[in-house]
């Protein structure tokens, strides 16, 4: 089963102990997916166009607890009258005086969810998405999200208007608004796992990096040291410059602040970055200065 099915599941078998709220949700699920008029025989008849039949079975619920009407007898025109009265056209958007109550509002986001409402697999993305079959009802959700602080944005797909969030912690706060619990843990725990990783995976990438810059300026460092014993004459360079190149020579591997530490007397990382730095200055000068067929790195000129 699919993150997005668990989410409904566990929304499906949320019912609301107050009247209003019961009202709200059975509002959107017939405003997002629900049907209602005479069949073809002349009777009248309720539906709800959806394949998940945990939405259908809440629907039929609501219906009951709401308007008393049962699926094992016909529905009649003082029902049908009394529903279209309270629920209004199922193409037209949700009544104001509907989900004016915060608590409502939730139920609310709750029956839009389970009709049209989708999230991707956590662990690949954070997606959440209400496909809506009208600008004036995507509005209108996007206006209820807004209320609890959470930035719901539209985009048009083909003949729909998609209402969506982008962000884990905002898909986070969304369920806890609609009241799914187990389904916000797991995605929680999954957003926890997720960004674990993602935190190793970038402290190994930033030491490799940083070991690769050390390796890279090592060995520039030892070409240009040998450059200077070979063609300069380390006897030549200053007391500090000539203790310097002969440690690291010795020690090609270690970071700077131990070389400092194998230095008489000892010095300091900056200081050691200062001496190899010089070095490496010096050795440029002595390098652009050799012929032509020989630039010190065992090159020939053209």
């Amino acid at each position: 089963m699919s993150f997005s099915s668990e989410v409904k599941q566990e929304l499906a078998k949320h019912i609301s102990p107050a009247r209003h709220c019961q009202l709200a949700e059975l509002a959107a699920i017939f405003h997002f997916c629900g049907q209602y008029g005479r069949d073809a025989d002349g009777n009248y008849a309720i539906g709800f166009q959806t394949e998940n039949e945990a939405i259908v079975r809440k629907g039929f619920t609501l219906l009951k607890k709401t308007f008393n009407i049962d699926t094992n007898r016909p529905v009649t025109e003082e029902e049908m009258r009394d529903l279209y009265q309270k629920i209004g056209d199922p193409e037209e958007p949700v009544s104001s005086l509907l989900i004016k109550n915060s608590c409502c509002q939730r139920a609310f986001l709750r029956g839009a969810f389970l009709s049209v409402g989708s999230i991707s697999d956590p662990s690949k993305g954070y997606h959440l998405e209400f496909v809506c079959t009208s600008p004036a009802k995507a509005r209108q959700l996007q206006e209820v999200i807004r209320d609890f602080d959470l930035d719901a944005r539209i985009v048009k797909r083909k003949k729909y208007d998609v209402v969506y969030l982008k962000e884990g912690e905002a898909i986070v706060d969304l369920l806890n608004v609609c009241e799914a619990p187990v389904s916000l843990m797991n995605l929680e725990n999954l957003r926890i796992v997720k960004e674990m990783r993602n935190s190793i995976n970038r402290r190994v990438n930033c030491e490799t990096a940083n070991i690769n810059k050390t390796v890279s300026a090592a060995s520039r460092q030892i070409s240009d040291i040998e450059l200077l014993r070979d063609h300069y004459g380390l006897e030549r360079l200053p007391e500090p410059l000539r203790q310097m190149a002969e440690v690291r020579l010795e020690n090609p591997d270690i970071p700077l602040k131990e070389l400092g530490e194998l230095l008489e007397p000892p010095v300091g990382k900056s200081g050691v970055n200062h001496r190899l730095r010089r070095l490496g200055e010096l050795a440029e000068d002595v390098r652009n200065r050799l012929p032509e067929k020989d630039d010190g790195r065992g090159k020939k000129g053209q």
